[in-house]
């Protein structure tokens, strides 16, 4: 197993500079080909009267025209990129942008994306929980800011449910390339959770990957208690489960928020 095919997916509303370095490493990596997407859709331009003429409609398809050809320039400019690069995908839509992108997944194997700015610029960027609910595709989770793609030590966060094996599954390509695998479990009574972590690294073990286990009770909350795992472990990538209600736009892993996952310094795959 591996990933042959990366699919990237820009925000037309700001620079994806650090998004696209990990993209370009991990293309490097797997010497995989990058197809590159943005989607888009208009924001009402609203009037004192809530009348809007034939001249509003040509002003933000405009503005949808100019975001996505922005995002294109950009994927097509990054050097590292330019050997791995297959296809362009520009996407002027009325939906809902996060089912337009998990529509296109069936074409890649891995997708790459950020946490996106927040609700209000959902005209430019997937929903990045309701894309991971909707893509049945592993997503790569890119911080803002500078964020290393070469995953020495990954942090599995484990619990045995349904998405929690899929996502370990998913990410083997990334285990088996990395220098240390640590299978962490948070739990209330660390004696119960002993069984199913051994059951996974002994299943990690036949694919060739070496994993040491932590089953870690819970101090505070969960969320504080997998945080310092990670940081402890000097994580570079975080593995975990996602489930949750894309209709109210919330999913988490564990009770693990998605404060924690999506805005954290490093890299998270997850998989729903």
């Amino acid at each position: 197993m591996t990933y042959s095919t990366l699919m990237v997916h820009l925000d037309g509303g700001r620079p994806n500079a650090a998004l696209l370095d990990v993209a370009a490493a991990l293309a490097d990596q797997y010497d995989a080909a990058v197809i590159g997407i943005a989607a888009c859709r208009p924001i009402p331009i609203a009037t004192c009267d809530g009348y809007l003429g034939g001249e509003y409609a040509v002003i933000e398809r405009e503005i949808v025209a100019d975001e996505l050809a922005r995002a294109e320039t950009e994927f097509h400019a990054h050097e590292r990129l330019a050997r791995h690069s297959l296809e362009w995908r520009s996407i002027p839509t009325l939906a809902n942008l996060a089912h337009v992108v998990a529509e296109q997944a069936r074409a890649a194997d891995l997708i790459i994306t950020t946490a996106g700015p927040g609700f209000a610029d959902l005209a430019t960027h997937a929903d990045t929980g309701d894309l991971i609910l909707r893509a049945g595709r592993p997503v790569l989770v890119v911080p803002d800011g500078p964020a290393t793609a070469t995953f020495s030590t990954i942090m599995v966060a484990w619990t045995d449910t349904r998405e929690c094996r899929r996502a370990i599954s998913d990410a083997l390509p990334m285990l088996r390339a990395a220098d240390r695998v640590v299978i962490a479990e948070v739990a209330i009574d660390p004696i119960d959770a002993r069984a199913p972590i051994d059951d996974a690294a002994a299943w990690l073990a036949r694919h060739g990957v070496d994993a040491d286990k932590v089953v870690a009770r819970m101090k505070g909350t969960s969320i504080d208690t997998l945080a310092a795992l990670a940081d402890g472990v000097e994580a570079d990538l975080v593995v975990a489960g996602a489930y949750g209600h894309s209709r109210i736009r919330e999913w988490a892993f564990g009770g693990v928020t998605r404060d924690l996952l999506l805005h954290s310094r490093r890299c998270t795959l997850l998989s729903h």
